[in-house]
């Protein structure tokens, strides 16, 4: 079988509800060497039987914790409709679950920058060659990116929407880098890339986006761990997007102390069209940010908040709310701070109920006092257990996961979820009025993992 006649079904099982960049990349890279390549996002489709029968090579895209636990529950199915293809798993997280995944039928893992990986592998096997894996676990190597083939995927309008007062936009999505510079203790990224950076090609940015406006996109988040590793980078892709598309519209991530750092550069990113910035506090106590080693203090949180006031961008925190180090007080001292912040608006509900994920290879377990407290490692939850010493807490977390999801069903606002929050967290209704704000422009996707 000749390279070229290779047929690939590449699946992406969830992307926090955005047009898969992790399967129109490498679908460019194999489409080049013309292999037949059918993508599949299973977050808005089924699994396509007669493709996966015919399927020379079924490569699953793992790139966080929740599109793995779903991929698992898929792979046997591939391998029971299609008992001798070859099966990979790609991304972050799948050099991060190796055994596991192994254990299930998949022969190739690769993780790193993956699409010279998955190139040579499809060549491999369409040259007959068998045996074990010959490409890297994780490669790190510097890539020149292809532009990303968005062919065969649903349209943008099936995806996840910008609200902005009270409007629905059409959002697009790209990467202009992967990996990261730091090595906070609880992230994903660290295992894999170590403090690694690597940018995609700034033409090969513009014309992703270029293409996504053309297809309907009124806004793009860029998926980057954080835009300011390369701000350099960073900037000049957005000055050259909004030369070209004035009316477009933007939202980055961002770490609390690169934000504080590089405050010349915030007044550039309003100039451009961002709209929000999306930022991983994690939490306010400053023992707790040690220990996930953010890099950033309680005051530099408050210090980032009035900066980007000042110049008129929306900070979106993310917290890891519940971790072993959580009380009471400092739970409720974080509720108490939103509400000072006036901030109550600007945060998913979700977060507020986020538990501390200790996945294989994680930095936490540097710490002996998390090796004190974790079970045996649960290949099928793909992390570490853990209780609280406080069950109180841990029920806690429970019932506020259950009051966020039966609120959102019922189309609460988050202003009214904070209010149950709080009553719950205190026992007691909050003694305090929140108005809710339809100025907040956030995407309508709220989960963050």
């Amino acid at each position: 079988m000749g390279f070229s006649l290779l047929k690939v079904v590449l699946i992406s099982t969830y992307e926090l509800g955005r047009q898969p960049f992790g399967l129109a990349s490498p679908a460019a890279w194999l489409r080049a060497e013309e292999c037949q390549v059918t993508c599949v996002d299973l977050a808005y489709g089924v699994l396509p039987r007669t493709a996966v029968s015919e399927a020379d090579l079924v490569a699953f895209h793992l790139p966080m914790h929740t599109a793995t636990r779903l991929a698992v529950k898929v792979i046997p199915k591939v391998t029971a409709i299609n008992p001798l293809v070859h099966v990979c798993c790609y991304g972050l997280y799948a050099p991060m679950n190796e055994t596991y995944l192994r254990a299930l039928g998949v022969a190739t893992v690769l993780g790193g920058e993956f699409e010279q990986g998955l190139r040579d592998l499809a060549a491999r096997i369409g040259r007959g060659e068998k045996g074990p894996q010959q490409e890297p676990l994780v490669s790190l190597d510097r890539q020149t990116f292809l532009l990303p083939d968005r062919s065969g995927l649903p349209p943008l309008a099936r995806y996840t929407k910008l609200l902005v007062n009270g409007e629905e936009k059409i959002a697009g999505s790209t990467e202009a880098s992967r990996g990261c510079r730091h090595l906070c203790r609880h992230c994903p990224i660290v295992p894999v890339y170590n403090g690694t950076f690597r940018v995609v090609q700034r033409e090969i940015v513009i014309e992703d986006v270029r293409q996504q406006v053309a297809a309907g996109a009124e806004h793009i988040t860029f998926g980057d761990a954080d835009f300011f590793n390369g701000p350099g980078h960073a900037v000049a892709i957005v000055e050259a997007l909004h030369a070209e598309h004035p009316s477009l519209t933007y939202d980055v991530t961002i770490k609390i102390e690169h934000l504080l750092r590089h405050q010349d550069l915030l007044p550039e990113l309003k100039r451009t069209g961002c709209l929000f910035v999306t930022s991983a506090v994690e939490s306010i106590d400053d023992a707790v940010l040690a220990k996930l080693a953010k890099g950033h203090t309680r005051a530099d949180f408050i210090e980032a908040v009035r900066a980007m006031r000042e110049i008129g961008l929306t900070l979106a925190p993310t917290f890891v709310t519940f971790t072993p180090w959580t009380t009471w007080r400092g739970y409720r001292n974080l509720l108490q701070l939103l509400v000072e912040l006036d901030l109550v608006e600007n945060v998913a509900p979700i977060q507020l109920a986020m538990r501390l994920l200790i996945p294989a290879g994680s930095r936490l377990l540097e710490l002996g006092e998390i090796r004190e407290i974790i079970r045996p490692f649960d290949p099928a939850a793909l992390s570490y257990p853990w209780r609280h010493c406080d069950e109180t807490l841990d029920r806690l977390c429970s019932e506020i996961q259950k009051l966020i999801h039966r609120e959102e069903r019922r189309k609460t606002t988050r202003t009214e979820i904070f209010g149950k929050i709080w009553e719950l967290a205190h026992e007691t209704a909050p003694d305090f009025h929140l108005a809710s704000r339809a100025t907040i422009p956030y995407l309508n996707e709220p989960w963050y993992c």
